[in-house]
């Protein structure tokens, strides 16, 4: 009874600091690289939608829009390029010239305010970042560009909850994985979790099952080995898989 009670304390807490954040944001439209309401609502809702993210990293320049088209060709709607794959900005616009409307395009490993300017002014629909970086969080919040932060403990996603993160990236992968996240996302329902490292082809779906909000399919999408010998097809079948075990699960119903 008492973790339920301050459980739900915290979300009214919490609630009120995310909502007048982001009301101040939608007023100030006069920011540099400002969105509109409406588009922070569309891609939060494409997330809920779509609920698994293909994150790219690759290490050649070359491979990078082979690999993410084979994913894309697979399936997948929501993708992410990240900053330390050569030339991830220029991939990143090509993409998202091509597929606007259609697939949502992001990106990854920003680092700085700097790196998440730069992206949005490249095309990027959503920011991620690898650890909980309270400036970036705080940049993205008042231009209504939906930041996933990564965190890996229950005091940092609150953290990044409250600084304005509407959803929160839990990285790197814990043990206990989907029954880690049913318990924190049990006691803290109002924070929209988004694991990537330790989501699997077979596992996504659990993931979601078990009260994540979305995953992120790193390295089990985008074998090594083939992307190395250029088996473009087998990326493919991958995203067919992991697409078909999320699909099982129905949209996420946000909070």
């Amino acid at each position: 009874m008492a973790l339920r009670l301050a459980s739900t304390t915290l979300f009214r807490q919490s609630n009120k600091i995310a909502t007048r954040s982001l009301s101040t944001a939608a007023t100030d439209s006069s920011l540099d690289r400002a969105k509109t309401p409406e588009d922070f609502e569309r891609v939060l809702q494409t997330f809920a939608n779509i609920r698994a993210c293909a994150v790219l990293r690759t290490p050649t320049s070359d491979a990078c829009p082979k690999a993410m088209q084979a994913c894309i060709d697979g399936g997948f709607k929501i993708v992410e390029f990240t900053l330390t794959t050569p030339n991830c900005l220029d991939h990143l616009s090509d993409f998202r010239q091509k597929y606007d409307g259609d697939v949502m395009v992001g990106c990854g490993t920003i680092m700085n305010t700097d790196d998440a300017e730069r992206a949005v002014d490249a095309g990027a629909e959503f920011i991620i970042t690898p650890v909980m970086l309270p400036d970036v969080i705080e940049w993205c919040a008042a231009r209504n560009i939906v930041s996933v932060p990564g965190c890996q403990t229950p005091t940092e996603l609150v953290s990044a909850y409250r600084a304005g993160a509407p959803l929160q990236k839990l990285f790197p992968g814990v043990t206990g994985g989907p029954m880690w996240v049913k318990a924190v996302s049990s006691a803290l329902p109002f924070l929209s979790i988004n694991p990537t490292s330790g989501v699997t082809l077979e596992n996504a779906g659990e993931y979601l099952s078990h009260g994540a909000a979305s995953v992120g399919l790193v390295a089990p999408l985008f074998d090594p080995a083939a992307i190395a010998s250029g088996d473009w097809d087998q990326i493919a079948k991958n995203a067919e898989k992991v697409m078909a075990n999320v699909k099982e699960v129905g949209p996420y119903v946000r909070k």
